[in-house]
Formats: C-alpha cells, structure tokens, sequence
C-alpha cells in the first residue's frame, strides 16, 4: 500500500475519500451502537455533515464515465440523491419520524457509502492504485 497516489490527487478528491472513509468508519460503527442516545444525535450531525461534505466534493470531481453534462456524469446523480436523503434524514429525526429516519439513513448509509464505495476500488481508480493492483 502506498499514500503517493492520494498525496498527488487533487484536494476535491483529497477531501473527498477522507469524508467517505470516516463517514464508513463512524457510520458502521453507529450501526452497531444504541440509538436515540445523546452520543448518537453528536456523532450522527457529524455523520450527517461528513455525507454532505461526500457529495458536493463529488461535484469537484469530473466524472469519467458516463458523462451527460459537462463535467457531471451518472455518479454526480448518486451525489444529488445522498443530497436529498440526509435532508429527509434530518426532517424525519426532528419530527420525530424513528421509522423513517432510519430507513433513509439506512439507505445512504448501504446506498451511497457502501455501494458506491465498492465501485471505488474498481482497477484504474485511485484507492486502486494505493492497494497496487490499479
């Protein structure tokens, strides 16, 4: 394993792979814990943040394939959709919505960390070539 690739990226991917990472590590780790707690209302708003924080770097980074839009391809619609899910996250949390707000986080967790991230290690992608085998 090597950092070289991650040092030379740009800082919106920089940004970008950290915010996820830690979004993964906390996010599995609150999967695990109890809920409603007041730990789990700090460590979800920076949960929450650091999502947030996934998605509009994503839209600093030009999409490689699947392109409609100028820079924006198939992958920034994951961001918009992350976008909208923690906002519903938000509002079903404050409204007292447990049901709701855990299926929409639930959803971005699996969906937008989980699933997408398995597409970050495709070969050719940057954590690819960190592990060697890009």
């Amino acid at each position: 394993m090597t950092l070289a690739p991650f040092e030379a990226a740009p800082a919106a991917i920089q940004l970008h792979l950290v915010s996820a990472v830690v979004a993964f590590v906390l996010g599995s780790w609150m999967l695990m814990r109890p809920k409603g707690t007041p730990v789990h209302r700090r460590l979800g708003r920076i949960w929450m943040a650091l999502m947030v924080a996934v998605a509009l770097s994503s839209f600093l980074i030009p999409a490689t394939i699947g392109r409609f839009a100028g820079p924006f391809g198939i992958i920034h619609v994951l961001s918009v959709w992350t976008l909208v899910s923690v906002s519903v996250a938000i509002w079903a949390a404050r409204t007292g919505r447990v049901r709701h707000h855990r299926i929409w986080v639930l959803a971005t967790y699996f969906g937008a960390l989980v699933g997408a991230g398995a597409g970050a290690f495709a070969p050719g992608r940057l954590i690819s070539h960190m592990l060697g085998y890009g």
